[in-house]
């Protein structure tokens, strides 16, 4: 009876233990069938989260963005807030670039929720819903205020054991902009004036050799052919404060230039400009490739002149053409009297030159430059006489030199202006004045510029405005961009060829035009960097 006793209290032990485990099984089987259960207990991969960065903003963390999911560990280097005075430089390749302080959480390619913006209160939604991830609105990922970010940084390695970066994160990397600045909101960054900056010693320059650049470089500007004792001017580079400036390379510019023409139109000093770039882009090599087509230009040179109007070279390697044209003035020249070899030319100066007109749709990029030859000297020299409306002008506040040139300035750009929309391919440069460094008379008094110390007379430009009001006033509201060297070549007077042209009369100094390589190159580097 004890025995009998015992196998039933066994068996009903038996029973309770296979009921209990029955009913275990059918709760977690209900529990992974049922959605109603789910926000109590969270799937297992949420706790699988590899740490990153985090927001300064917001503690809530940043993005996995290979997972769609917000990071929790903050990481060693933090990212400074919208609000923040300083800018964060950006780090090499070889370390994680914060994105955290610009995303709060950007969904996976298969989710539809909506997410949040960092410091909103509002939640702007993301819907995937089939569409590519590059159509994805920059301003719709970004903290703050929803304000765009322009740059994050080019490259981004993972992390040890994660797994490979997504679609997604390659699609972002192309919709925000990629460059070298900092990663920095766009309330803190400082609009980019490629003329406000400092001279930095750079002991890679120059980019050519003044004594090998013979078959482009007039000998009146190689200085290192003259005998000049100090050449510690060439070794400066321009550093902008507040833009990119990468560092000039002569393939590079030939490869972006492919199959397109640059044009210098200006007085001596572009002629100046043109050389430098000749220089800079060969490495001062001497070429028999680069083919002379001034023919097609119309500037052979012609009887009983001392050089043709200007000069055009193609570069077979690229089909890349580099132009020079002379015009002091910018101003149409048109011979008064046709018949009479010596007759006086007709100055307009509210019509571009006739060269700009008639080539315009070749060019590609067009840098202009006048200003030296506006003096009364010059115009006597050379027989112009102003003209306004097709006739000779004859309003005595016109005739003065210095608004006949900014009627002239503000009429290119006018016309310039106005041409742009049936050449959408062109870019157009304004230079402004490049600065003279006479001391004690001009050219022909007995003027001077000895000094051959680098920067004695600073190395920073701090303005924000152009040193050459005329251009910048006359540029502005147009798609004309201003190519302002004034004030950073004003910091070089040691740079000119001074007394050690070999043309030059005994003791008279050259305190306009400069050395070479030198100055000019920087020109040219602003340019490169714009185009």
């Amino acid at each position: 009876m004890k025995m009998m006793s015992s196998y039933i209290w066994r068996s009903n032990k038996l029973s309770l233990t296979l009921i209990a485990l029955i009913c275990t099984t059918l709760a977690i089987w209900v529990w992974e069938k049922t959605p109603l259960l789910g926000p109590l207990f969270p799937p297992s991969d949420q706790f699988n989260m590899r740490s990153s960065m985090i927001s300064p903003v917001v503690p809530a963390g940043t993005i996995d963005i290979s997972s769609g999911y917000t990071h929790q560990q903050p990481s060693s280097k933090e990212v400074p807030s919208e609000s923040s005075s300083k800018e964060v430089p950006s780090e090499s390749s070889s370390k994680d670039v914060p994105l955290g302080s610009f995303l709060e959480e950007v969904p996976s390619e298969s989710s539809s929720k909506e997410v949040p913006l960092e410091s909103s209160s509002k939640e702007v939604p993301l819907e995937s819903k089939g569409k590519a991830p590059s159509g994805i609105s920059t301003e719709e990922i970004v903290s703050g205020l929803g304000k765009p970010v322009d740059r994050v940084a080019e490259e981004k390695v993972q992390e040890p054991g994660t797994p490979p970066l997504g679609l997604f994160e390659s699609s972002l990397s192309k919709e925000i902009n990629v460059g070298n600045s900092s990663n920095v909101a766009p309330s803190q960054r400082k609009e980019c004036n490629y003329a406000k900056g400092k001279w930095i010693a750079d002991n890679r320059r120059p980019l050519y050799s003044g004594f090998g650049c013979k078959e482009w470089l007039s000998g009146m500007w190689a200085c290192r052919s003259t005998n000049r004792p100090d050449f510690s001017f060439e070794n400066y580079r321009w550093q902008p404060e507040n833009c990119e400036m990468p560092e000039f390379e002569g393939s590079e510019f030939l490869r972006r230039m492919r199959h397109k023409t640059i044009a210098f139109v200006g007085d001596s000093l572009g002629r100046q400009q043109f050389q430098s770039l000749m220089c800079m882009v060969t490495g001062g090599r001497r070429s028999p490739k680069v083919e002379d087509i001034g023919r097609q230009y119309g500037l052979a040179k012609a009887r009983g002149a001392i050089r043709p109007d200007g000069w055009v070279y193609r570069l077979p390697i690229t089909n890349t053409t580099i132009l020079y044209y002379w015009s002091a003035s910018l101003c149409e020249l048109e011979p008064i009297n046709r018949s009479d070899p010596a007759t006086n030319f007709a100055m307009h100066l509210d019509r571009p030159a006739t060269f700009l007109k008639k080539y315009l749709h070749m060019f590609d990029v067009l840098v202009l430059n006048t200003g030296h030859h506006w003096n009364r000297g010059k115009l006597k020299a050379n027989r112009w006489e102003m003209y306004v409306n097709g006739v000779p002008n004859t309003n005595r506040k016109i005739a003065e030199i210095p608004n006949a040139k900014n009627l002239t300035v503000y009429s290119v750009v006018k016309w310039l202006d106005s041409q742009l929309p049936q050449h959408p391919r062109l870019k157009v440069f304004f230079r402004t004045m490049s600065p003279r460094h006479f001391v004690n008379g001009d050219w022909n008094s007995g003027g001077s510029c000895d000094n051959s110390n680098p920067l004695a007379g600073g190395s920073e430009v701090t303005q924000d405005n152009s040193s050459d009001p005329v251009t910048e006033g006359a540029v502005k509201g147009t798609r004309i961009k201003l190519l302002d060297v004034t004030a950073l070549s004003q910091l070089r007077d040691e740079g000119h060829i001074s007394k050690y042209s070999i043309k030059a009369t005994q003791g008279g100094h050259d305190c306009l035009h400069w050395c070479l390589p030198g100055i000019p190159d920087t020109w040219n580097e602003l340019v490169s960097a714009q185009v």
